[in-house]
């Protein structure tokens, strides 16, 4: 899961320690906690629930007073309040609509002293994107309202940061059964739909597209990062759980992946802190849609970006479906987006007992949940590891979101997401609750609900062998 954050006209907060990336806007925070293994399996010890945390301390304080907010200009885009104030230095993110001539963008560097670092046009939005250097003393706050006020730009917010959310690792041992297949009924429903000719874009950390369990299920590849790091821990957990089917069985095992790098770890593929900024995962989003994605898995978090909102505003409007970790900060974390984005569904995370995952988010913005708690999946080099967190719970509805689907290839997402939700079974309190949202995901019931096309006798497959 991801974070992400925006500028506020009214005032930022310095935060604690900050992070510098290689590209714009937003913190972003892949949920899990994982235990590596240098082979296939993990011991029955019990489950040792991750601390209290999110990004090295503790979540907010949601019995605190609420901040009065002050009213804001009409033509102010990026104002709330971000969850976590981590952005890159002396950096600031524009947006432009269209194509700018080099003389307009020259006459805005000029206008407000600033140097170009990277810019790009994304059709998703029909915009163009700017990262901006700030060469003198002022500080980004400052400039973003500079900006703002001109009039010169639609948009202008803060280079927010989004960094991986993992917790301490632990050896694993052993053979667990990946309990997941039976909670969620994906046997049965694999009779019925096992996902393919749907494609599903992962945006995530780097994926290793030569494991095994992944062979001949990924697309495509996109490096939004423009790196030469290798495959990561948690975009490839990410991947088999949702297309496994080898030793792993995913749950949907004949879908196709897009594997889009838009996180990139410091240090190697064990390097829990992957980072990513709005700028790249708008370039992802935009990848995502021009290359027919008809799901998009975000298994990351953090505050509001109004720059990503409308790309994903865009996408939804094209029929995809979108998909999103609810977060692992915890109970008294604020929502955390894009799962809080009204075009999103958000995913918890349960365990093998139906409990909710100690780290999970809560909140009114919880659609759905899915097992997310020591969750066998691939690893780098052919391995496999035992990874927790809410980014394995939304791959597995993004999974069963591929068999839907599959089966009826016409189904709109507005009656895709009440269909996932109208079959879920019921957990916690009687109805839906801020933990669990309508229930775990039932992917037998989600499949069986749908219609089939018709089919006449010359283009009825053949039976399966």
């Amino acid at each position: 899961m991801i974070e992400i954050q925006t500028p506020n006209r009214n005032g930022f907060h310095r935060r604690r320690k900050a992070f510098v990336t290689l590209t714009a806007v937003a913190a972003l925070s892949l949920g899990c906690s994982h235990v590596f293994a240098q082979g296939y399996g993990y011991s029955g010890g019990s489950y040792n629930p991750p601390p209290q945390r999110y990004y090295d301390q503790s979540p907010p304080d949601s019995s605190a007073a609420p901040r009065p907010r002050r009213p804001r200009p009409a033509q102010q885009v990026a104002t709330d309040v971000p969850a976590d104030d981590s952005y890159v230095s002396k950096e600031v993110l524009i947006e432009v609509d269209g194509k700018p001539t080099e003389q307009q963008v020259d006459s805005i560097a000029k206008r407000h002293r600033l140097t170009r670092t990277q810019s790009q046009s994304f059709p998703l939005t029909g915009s163009t994107y700017f990262r901006w250097t700030i060469s003198d003393g002022r500080s980004v706050d400052d400039v973003v309202r500079e900006l703002l006020d001109s009039g010169d730009v639609k948009s202008a917010q803060r280079n927010n940061v989004f960094k991986l959310q993992e917790e301490a690792t632990v050896k694993a041992e052993g053979d667990p059964a990946q309990y997941g297949l039976t909670k969620l009924r994906l046997p049965q429903a694999h009779a019925l739909s096992v996902g393919a000719d749907v494609t599903i874009a992962v945006i995530d950390s780097g994926i290793d597209i030569d494991h095994p369990e992944l062979a001949g299920r990924i697309a495509g590849s996109f490096d939004a990062l423009g790196s030469k790091e290798g495959p990561h821990i948690h975009g490839t957990s990410v991947a088999s759980t949702i297309v496994a089917h080898g030793r792993l069985m995913g749950a949907a095992p004949s879908a196709k992946l897009l594997a889009i790098r838009a996180f990139g770890a410091q240090d190697n593929a064990q390097d829990r802190d992957a980072n990513s900024t709005s700028f790249v995962v708008i370039k992802s989003l935009d990848y995502a849609v021009s290359n027919r994605a008809q799901i998009i898995n975000m298994s990351f978090a953090g505050p509001r970006d109004k720059a990503i909102q409308r790309s994903l505003a865009a996408a939804a409007k094209k029929g995809i479906v979108l998909i999103a970790a609810a977060g692992n900060a915890g109970a008294k974390s604020p929502p955390l987006f894009p799962a809080a984005d009204g075009n999103v569904i958000a995913v918890s995370a349960t365990d093998q007992s139906d409990n909710l995952f100690t780290a999970s988010n809560r909140g009114r913005y919880i659609a759905i949940s899915a097992p997310g708690v020591d969750i066998l999946s691939a690893a780098p080099d052919g391995k496999y590891q035992i990874i927790s967190g809410t980014s394995l719970a939304a791959a597995y509805v993004s999974g069963v979101a591929a068999l839907m689907i599959s089966r009826s290839p016409d189904i709109a997402s507005s009656d895709l997401r009440a269909t996932l939700l109208s079959t879920a079974r019921d957990l916690g309190p009687p109805g839906r609750d801020d933990q669990f949202g309508a229930g775990q995901v039932d992917a037998l019931g989600a499949v069986s609900a749908v219609a089939t096309p018709m089919a006449t006798a010359s283009d009825r497959p053949a039976t399966r062998q």
